[in-house]
């Protein structure tokens, strides 16, 4: 091997190794600078996993549990206010109905009384 290879060989390993060491350098200093942001993931992982759980239970009850004696409540309320609606129809009819009669009975009254 001529001196001319051996240099460019002795230099390309040297390249090689120059790289290999940059490499873990720089990868050693990523990871430095990532820790802290990793950390502060995990922990908000932490948090946000309870409140998930929670948010699945909560849309859960709202879809099993409430809308559903929420459309019952409903329809009990619509057929009440219905019959209420109907009832103070009548209610009206009656207190005309019960006008009348009272006239009719303090006419027949007083007449009752001039026949006498």
């Amino acid at each position: 091997m001529s001196e001319k290879d051996f240099l460019s060989a002795l230099s390309d390993l040297l390249d090689e190794k120059l790289e290999e060491k940059l490499d873990k350098i720089l990868d050693e200093k990523l990871e430095e600078k990532l820790e802290p942001i990793n950390n502060r993931l995990t922990h908000l992982e932490k948090v946000v996993e309870p409140m998930s759980d929670r948010l699945t239970r909560l849309e859960r009850a709202v879809e099993y549990d409430i809308v559903p004696r929420l459309r019952t409540i409903e329809s009990c309320y619509l057929a009440t206010s219905e019959r209420y609606l109907k009832s103070a129809a009548e209610h009206e009819g009656m207190k005309q109905d019960i006008e009348v009669l009272k006239l009719v009975v303090e006419n027949h009254s007083q007449r009752l009384l001039q026949t006498s």
